[in-house]
């Protein structure tokens, strides 16, 4: 199969929507594991008088992790599937919690603006047609010094690493989700993994697309391996200047 982009992709999700938390709740530490990236992004103060964007919201799974790491910030969550979008929105949330559906190419004509103090973006690179153009708008969108948190399944590099996470999808994820009709989505998820990049290839496309203090952290438990987080900053002005 090809890997399914742009309206395909979204259209697939919003058919997956009704049962995707069933599915993210039969993963061990998936909750946890988000909560750590977000904690990760080391903002101050629970994030207290901040701006944050949450690309790829989906069900509100990464949303509902910055409110608990970040209570203080004013979040701006954003997918491009309605579906998805729907079931997001619907779930109770503190104030200052607002949803926009847009695709990630299309966010100012959506009405989203920077400068936002944080971004975060959990599973969402990997799924779109130009992850650099991506990077670089998120880039602008942040202020100088503000920081980027990527959560997203990046293979190690090991032959285990790929062996583990192929065992994973073709033995419990994608029979569940071929009984529930949304096959084509999770063998979407699969071989979107093993196309995209390494860890350290992604840590080396952040820093191409202008980030500094590029970190690239392992996720522990069964992920080990095959999903990581990753930081990055906007520089302030005089370190671009001198780049």
């Amino acid at each position: 199969m090809t890997l399914l982009r742009d309206e395909r992709l979204a259209a697939a999700f919003d058919h997956a929507a009704r049962r995707y938390d069933a599915l993210v709740a039969a993963n061990p530490g998936y909750h946890a594991q988000l909560r750590r990236s977000v904690r990760r992004l080391g903002l101050p103060r629970g994030g207290e008088g901040l701006r944050v964007l949450d690309l790829g919201c989906g069900t509100g799974a990464s949303t509902a992790a910055l409110t608990a790491v970040l209570p203080g910030a004013r979040i701006t969550a954003v997918d491009a599937s309605a579906g998805m979008l729907e079931r997001a929105a619907a779930k109770p949330w503190p104030p200052g919690v607002t949803f926009t559906r847009a695709p990630v190419e299309k966010l100012a004509r959506a009405g989203v603006r920077g400068p936002y103090d944080a971004v975060f973006a959990a599973y969402l690179l990997r799924n779109v047609t130009d992850p650099d153009a991506v990077l670089t708008a998120v880039r602008g969108l942040l202020a100088p010094g503000g920081r980027l948190g990527v959560h997203e399944y990046t293979l190690g590099g090991r032959r285990l690493d790929r062996a583990v996470w192929t065992l994973v999808c073709r033995g419990i994820v994608q029979p569940a989700a071929t009984a529930l009709g949304d096959g084509e989505l999770y063998r979407h998820l699969w071989r979107s993994v093993v196309e995209f990049d390494t860890a350290d290839r992604f840590a080396d496309r952040l820093r191409t697309a202008g980030f500094d203090r590029v970190r690239a952290l392992p996720l522990p438990g069964w992920q080990t391996g095959i999903a990581h987080t990753f930081t990055g900053r906007r520089p302030l002005p005089e370190q671009d200047a001198a780049r």
